[in-house]
């Protein structure tokens, strides 16, 4: 496994919402499988499966604050653990993942 035990902040759907409103900038990534991505996401979410992380985090900019979600919260947190440990020092795992947006920030999206 490549995932190490290392804390990583997060973050609240809350915060989430507050840095779209403000338009500040940020790289969210989506490490959910592409089939969930597709039944719902967060507006300009960059899809990445947890299990393609290891081969693609060069994708990712070093420098950039990156916010890692999922469905619930779980497998962003070992995507965040792996970024960290990779170097990445602006990490954020999303409390609560999409479950977390639709129940307290759009009520209107599936729960998928």
């Amino acid at each position: 496994m490549f995932f190490g035990s290392s804390d990583v902040p997060s973050i609240t759907v809350e915060e989430l919402k507050a840095k779209y409103d403000a338009r500040q900038s940020f790289t969210l990534v989506d490490v959910r499988e592409p089939d969930e991505h597709e039944r719902c996401r967060l507006p300009g979410s960059k899809l990445i499966p947890l299990g393609e992380l290891p081969q693609r985090f060069g994708e990712l900019r070093v420098s950039d604050e990156i916010i890692v979600h999922c469905r619930s919260g779980g497998r962003s947190a070992k995507a965040a653990r792996f970024l960290k440990e990779k170097g990445f020092a602006k990490v954020f795992n999303l409390t609560g993942g999409i479950l977390a947006w639709a129940e307290r920030v759009d009520p209107s999206m599936p729960k998928a």
